[in-house]
């Protein structure tokens, strides 16, 4: 476990000095999750072409989901935080809930629409009912 945890927190690492350093308007942590797939797409070639398993991908996995199982966990300083600045939302209720409500509407158009460009940049597969020509 301490090896994956390790694995982890050096790709953050990487990923937030990377974006400190270069000045991209990008959260460090989502850079570090991008070189992470990038690690594992790695080592997972390395093992279908024949060269050696690697368990530190199983020990990262394996503490990826540890953490993922307490997850709820991480919401309760957040919880704290909202408690305790209560007068801030009480002066400021209609506004955050009028950036909250455009922000989802946001993402599902989004998401929608990333969706609509995947499904016609993607061939059909021949047993996809979704795919058959005349739906789209």
């Amino acid at each position: 476990m301490i090896r994956g945890l390790a694995v982890l927190l050096v790709c953050q690492l990487l990923g937030e000095a990377t974006v400190r350093a270069a000045g991209l308007p990008l959260p460090g942590p989502v850079l570090g999750l991008v070189l992470l797939i990038a690690v594992f797409a790695l080592v997972r070639a390395r093992a279908a072409s024949g060269g050696p398993a690697d368990a530190t991908l199983d020990d990262t996995e394996a503490t990826g989901d540890r953490i993922l199982s307490v997850l709820g966990l991480l919401f309760v300083p957040a919880g704290v935080g909202v408690v305790t600045e209560l007068d801030l939302f009480a002066r400021h209720g209609v506004a955050l809930a009028a950036a909250l409500a455009v922000s989802v509407v946001a993402t599902l158009l989004v998401t929608v629409a990333t969706f609509l460009i995947v499904k016609r940049l993607l061939p059909a597969s021949a047993g996809d009912p979704a795919g058959e020509p005349g739906d789209g």
